[in-house]
């Protein structure tokens, strides 16, 4: 597939780059020095001619959340699926409790988790874009790629001894696993071990 990857450099980024590319994708890695990501028109064009759009863009960032509504905007005007990295903090860790809520959740993660999880709502009130949203274990490292982990949904998934984890190479093969077979649809989902 010819994949547009926002981010490329970055901590989940270069993961993301590394696996499309050893999976034989063609990937065109749009980072700051190649495209400002609010130049909403520069960007559609950008993406023109690919197949999807994969978002490692961190809405966290300052102005953040001006820059995801400008990649939704031109993965719109491209008629793009999107596929967006997304984060640990708004996954339930009870019925209507997100972990970004409870009162241990590390202060120096709490704004850009707040940002990610507003980054979701917008695209869950987004009716014309396909899409969908990726989000971590609570402890994502880099590590070793085992290809075995698990899928889930809205709950923060964790193992056997209470830990949520899953290593950034093993997130890159779950999103890129759903860019080449994708099954869910407008909707977020999880990976774990």
């Amino acid at each position: 597939m010819k994949i547009a990857l926002i981010g490329s450099t970055g901590y989940i980024g270069s993961k993301l780059l590394a696996e499309a590319l050893e999976r034989g994708h063609a990937v065109t890695a749009v980072t700051r020095a190649v495209m400002d990501v609010h130049d909403t028109g520069g960007l559609a064009a950008l993406l023109a001619g690919h197949d999807a759009v994969v978002s490692a863009y961190n809405p966290g960032a300052a102005d953040g959340l001006r820059g995801a509504r400008s990649i939704v905007e031109a993965a719109k005007r491209a008629g793009l699926r999107l596929l967006a990295v997304g984060g640990a903090g708004s996954l339930e860790v009870a019925p209507g409790r997100r972990l970004v809520d409870e009162p241990d959740f590390p202060q120096q993660w709490k704004a850009g988790a707040l940002a990610t999880a507003e980054f979701l709502e917008m695209l869950r009130a987004e009716p014309e874009l396909d899409w969908c949203f990726l989000s971590p274990a609570a402890e994502l490292v880099s590590g070793e790629r085992t290809g075995r982990f698990r899928l889930g949904g809205d709950a923060l998934l964790k193992d056997g001894e209470g830990r949520s984890r899953i290593s950034l190479q093993d997130y890159a093969a779950a999103l890129l696993d759903e860019l080449e077979t994708p099954r869910h649809p407008r909707r977020r989902f999880s990976v774990a071990y």
